[in-house]
C-alpha cells in the first residue's frame, strides 16, 4: 500500500496528520498571555475554530501534562502574576468520530492526538536520558527488559497532585477516557487511532503501547479493538524489546519522516535497529541501545518543486512539510505530483520553506492583533476566554475500574 501509495492510505494520513496539527494551531504559544500554554479554543468549538468544519470528529476532552524534567521548550509559562495554571500544559486531545463520519469509515474510531514541542531540535537535549524499564512507572509489562526512554515516560506518567489540571498524569486522562467511550458504544465497531508529531509521536507510540498492554482495548464481549499509530517526525522510543513487544500485542505502527530530518535518527545515534544483529546483541543490555518500530514510509523533501534548497533543519522537521510531501508522493521514483488540493501555502504556516516566487510569506499564522480587543471603552485588551474543562465528573469512576485510583 505503501509503493506505489494507496490514495484511501493518503487521505486517512493527511487526515490524522491535520488532527496532529490542530494541536500546534489551536496551542497558546505566547508568553505575553494570561492562557500561554493552553489551547485557545473550548473544546465543543476545536474544529470549527481552526477551519475543520467537515472533519467529522468531535473533541470529548483536552489533555494536560505536567513534567519534573526541564522541559523549556515543550512547557509554555505565561509572564502574568495571574494565569491558569502555573504547572500545567496542554498537550491534546481524545475525539470520536461522529455518525456520518463513522458510517463513512465503517467504524466509531477513537482518535487521540499529541502535541509536540514548540520548538523542534532543542528538545532532544533536555529529554535524551537513558532508557528504563517501562514497568517501573507501574505500566504494566511481564517483561522487565521492555524498557522506553526516561523522560518519555516521565512525561506520560508525571501528576501533580496539588494542580487542578494535572492532579491526575496525562497516562490516568486517556485511559480513564478511553474506557469512558467504550462505554457509550458498546454495540459498535470501534478503532482506536493515536497520531502525534516529533515528541507528540513518541508519547503517541507509548500511550498505543500502554492501552494494549493494560488490556483496555478488549471489549467486555472479548473482541479487541485495533489499535493504529501514524507517527510523523518522530524520535525513537524503546530498545528492541519494546518493539518486539509492541509486534506481540498487536499495536500497528506506520512512522512517516523526512529523510533528511535530525529527529528520527535519535536517541540511539550510534546503537539502532541499523547496526548488525551481533552488535545489537551485546549492546542491549546498555542503556542507550534504541530501536524504531514499525513500518516507515520515507519521503524526500527534495523531491518537491513547491520547496526550496535550505540548510534550516527545522524545516525538514516541519509537520506542514511532510503533509505536503504526502499529498505529492505516489511512490518510489515516481513524480512527485499534487493530489488532495491541499494548499501549499500551508507550508509556510511556521517556517521559510517555500520558493519565494510563490510569493507566501514566512512564518504567516497570527492572530489577528496578535489577539487583542477594544473594549467597550475604546482600550486595546486581551479578550477574557471561556473556562476550560479540566476532568470529567466521572473520571474516578473509570479509574476506579481500571485499578489506577492511586493514580490520582
Amino acid at each position: 500500500m505503501l509503493d506505489p501509495i494507496d490514495p484511501l492510505l493518503r487521505s486517512e494520513l493527511l487526515r490524522y496528520g491535520e488532527m496532529a496539527q490542530t494541536c500546534y494551531d489551536a496551542f497558546d504559544y505566547d508568553p505575553f498571555s494570561r492562557n500561554c500554554g493552553s489551547c485557545r479554543f473550548v473544546r465543543h468549538s476545536f474544529f470549527d475554530r481552526l477551519g475543520l468544519t467537515h472533519i467529522g470528529y468531535d473533541v470529548t476532552r483536552y489533555l494536560y501534562a505536567t513534567s519534573n524534567i526541564n522541559l523549556p521548550n515543550f512547557f509554555k509559562k505565561s509572564r502574568w502574576p495571574q494565569v491558569w495554571s502555573r504547572n500545567a500544559n496542554w498537550i491534546g486531545y481524545v475525539s470520536v468520530s461522529n455518525d456520518e463520519m463513522s458510517k463513512k469509515l465503517g467504524r466509531r474510531d477513537i482518535t487521540i492526538a499529541w502535541r509536540g514541542t514548540v520548538t523542534t531540535l532543542e528538545w532532544i537535549a533536555d529529554l535524551m536520558d537513558y532508557l528504563r524499564p517501562i514497568s517501573s512507572d507501574k505500566i504494566p509489562c511481564p517483561d522487565h527488559s521492555v524498557k522506553v526512554e526516561s523522560g518519555f515516560l516521565d512525561l506520560y506518567t508525571d501528576k501533580d497532585p496539588n494542580c487542578r489540571f494535572c492532579k491526575y498524569s496525562a497516562r490516568a486522562q486517556i485511559l480513564s477516557e478511553i474506557r469512558r467511550i467504550m462505554h457509550m458504544y458498546p454495540n459498535e465497531e470501534l478503532s482506536i487511532t493515536i497520531t502525534g508529531h516529533s515528541l507528540g509521536s513518541a508519547l503517541a507510540i507509548l500511550s498505543a503501547y500502554d492501552i494494549a498492554e493494560t488490556g483496555l482495548n478488549i471489549m467486555d464481549d472479548s473482541r479487541a479493538i485495533p489499535i493504529t499509530v501514524f507517527s510523523f517526525s518522530g524520535p525513537r522510543v524503546g530498545n528492541v524489546r519494546f518493539k518486539d513487544r509492541l509486534e506481540v500485542l498487536g499495536v500497528k505502527v506506520l512512522r512517516v519522516v523526512n529523510v533528511h530530518d535530525t529527529v528520527p535518527k535519535v536517541p540511539g545515534i550510534i546503537f539502532n535497529e541499523h547496526v548488525p544483529t551481533f552488535v545489537q546483541n551485546i549492546a542491549k543490555g546498555t542503556p542507550w541501545s534504541y530501536s524504531h518500530v514499525g513500518v516507515e514510509l520515507a519521503l524526500d523533501h527534495k523531491s518537491s518543486p513547491f520547496l526550496k534548497d535550505t540548510g534550516d533543519f527545522s524545516c525538514f522537521h516541519n509537520l506542514e512539510a511532510h503533509l505536503h510531501l504526502l499529498d505529492g508522493y505516489h511512490g518510489k521514483g515516481k513524480k512527485f505530483l499534487l493530489t488532495s488540493g491541499r494548499d501549499p501555502a500551508l507550508v509556510n504556516k511556521a517556517s521559510d520553506f517555500l520558493k519565494d516566487h510563490f510569493l507566501v510569506p514566512p512564518f504567516w499564522r497570527q492572530d489577528e492583533n496578535k489577539g487583542m480587543v477594544r473594549n467597550p471603552e475604546g482600550r486595546w485588551m486581551q479578550p477574557e476566554r471561556p473556562k476550560h474543562d479540566d476532568h470529567p465528573h466521572d473520571i474516578h469512576y473509570y479509574l476506579t475500574q481500571l485499578g489506577l485510583v492511586s493514580d490520582k
